[in-house]
């Protein structure tokens, strides 16, 4: 990573993560777990998203924004845990800013690997389908599988309302997900933070016949490496979580709570 990372960063500082919404959730708490010293400041975009219906200006413009946001929180690293923001945005992103920045790419390298027919599905959002970084990464990553791209509008929306376990959801999951199992995929890669909270309804839909591929581990597990590398690794847990949205709505406190699977204070940042 080309990145000037500074040596003076304190270990007790937090550590920034930001979403289109609330996807990034799946994220963050995989990074809770693992490294529980670690303080989180975690951002939901969600007055804007999803990220893949807006231009990839606009998704640039947001990005900067909320990283000069969590930069006045002293953040010493931060975590793009979003795929379409990855894609468009982070090698702009650590032009400008100087910690270790960690993005998120969907899993086809080991996808690859593990598919036994060779034929993989990616889900991903239409920003990111159509995007020329993603689409350099599918063909670099794939080896000799053959890999279907499809675009899923309309899950994150889903997800971002707490409509998870509704008809509507299922519907959406199997017109996307059936048409793939036709074409005989053995793999699936969810290229969108938002999709893991989807995995029981996508086995369900499936008979868990797939092997489901996520990015939330190597997102930790990198995010360990960059902080161990820069001796930034906190020690002891000085400060709780917090948690912060773009979006003024009543609902999504508990959306919040329920992906988390406990109770948590949300706050509005009226500034973004």
């Amino acid at each position: 990573m080309t990145d000037n990372t500074s040596h003076n960063l304190a270990h007790s500082q937090p550590i920034g993560i930001f979403d289109s919404g609330v996807g990034g959730l799946s994220i963050a708490k995989c990074i809770s777990e693992h490294l529980p010293n670690e303080q989180l400041i975690y951002v939901a975009d969600s007055a804007n998203a999803p990220y893949g219906d807006i231009s990839v200006s606009n998704i640039e413009q947001r990005v900067n924004a909320i990283t000069t946001w969590l930069m006045t929180k002293d953040v010493k690293a931060l975590v793009i845990a979003c795929n379409t923001a990855t894609v468009n945005a982070i090698d702009q992103l650590r032009q400008n800013f100087s910690i270790p920045i960690i993005g998120v790419e969907p899993a086809i390298k080991p996808a690859a690997r593990l598919s036994k027919k060779n034929k993989i599905a990616l889900l991903v959002t239409q920003a990111t389908a159509s995007n020329k970084r993603f689409l350099n990464l599918v063909a670099s990553h794939k080896q000799s599988s053959d890999v279907i791209i499809q675009a899923c509008p309309g899950l994150v929306e889903l997800v971002e309302a707490g409509q998870i376990n509704t008809l509507a959801c299922k519907q959406l999951l199997e017109s996307y997900i059936t048409p793939l199992i036709a074409q005989g995929i053995d793999t699936l890669v969810l290229g969108c933070t938002h999709y893991p909270f989807l995995r029981q309804k996508i086995n369900e839909i499936t008979n868990n016949r797939l092997t489901i591929m996520e990015t939330a581990q190597p997102v930790t597990e990198q995010l360990e490496r960059r902080l161990t590398e820069f001796n930034l690794l906190a020690t002891a847990k000085i400060a709780p979580n917090l948690f912060f949205t773009t979006q003024k709505c009543a609902k999504q406190h508990q959306v919040f709570c329920d992906l988390w699977c406990e109770q948590l204070t949300l706050e509005i940042v009226e500034e973004l």
